[in-house]
């Protein structure tokens, strides 16, 4: 009996030790159109309807966090939108995989060429993503302060962070999104 408690005892050391020793190797199976999809959009999408002013026959209406709860709804959809570029920027992850064609050729890059300007200069990337960052950085302090104009200020700065980027690898061959860009200041260095 001392034999075998002293052999499992053995065991679960070896196995605990080699357990221990080294992380397995977690998959990467999301491409960067994939976060952009499945966490950025939406979140910038409700970042973005969280404050607004509406006009219509009945006047200008403004719309804000009023609540906590709300301003928490916000604070969390912030959250993915300064995550997400690190996930983005993760080693060698892909644009997109070769199957997810671009709808309109005429104005968007296929996979195979966002991913050239990717492998081209990936700082440029990586500088682009932390637009992105430093704008949600400064919507989650409007957040918390609980300042809906700062809110709306910053959103602005996501909005041009985002753009900046899809002009760049997404779809600069569209000239009316390239022009509204340079009329709105968003520039596509």
């Amino acid at each position: 009996m001392r034999i075998c408690y002293r052999i499992l005892i053995a065991s679960l050391l070896v196995i605990g030790t080699a357990c221990s020793s080294k992380a397995p190797d977690l998959l990467r199976l999301a491409t960067i159109k994939d976060i952009m999809d499945s966490m950025v959009e939406p979140s910038g999408d409700f970042v973005f309807e969280s404050v607004q002013e509406i006009s219509d026959e009945h006047g200008i209406t403004e719309k804000a966090p009023k609540t906590n709860a709300e301003w928490e709804g916000v604070r969390r959809h912030l959250f993915v939108l300064l995550e997400a570029p690190n996930l983005m920027t993760m080693g060698d992850r892909k644009a997109a995989r070769p199957e997810d064609r671009s709808r309109y050729p005429q104005v968007e890059n296929e996979p195979e060429e966002i991913q050239k300007l990717l492998d081209a200069d990936r700082p440029s990337f990586i500088r682009r993503a932390r637009r992105l960052q430093d704008a949600a950085a400064l919507a989650m302090k409007a957040v918390d302060a609980k300042n809906k104009d700062a809110l709306f200020h910053a959103i602005n700065d996501i909005d041009k962070a985002c753009e900046n980027c899809h002009l760049h690898y997404w779809y600069p061959k569209d000239k009316r999104a390239r022009e509204a860009a340079k009329e709105d200041g968003v520039t596509d260095n």
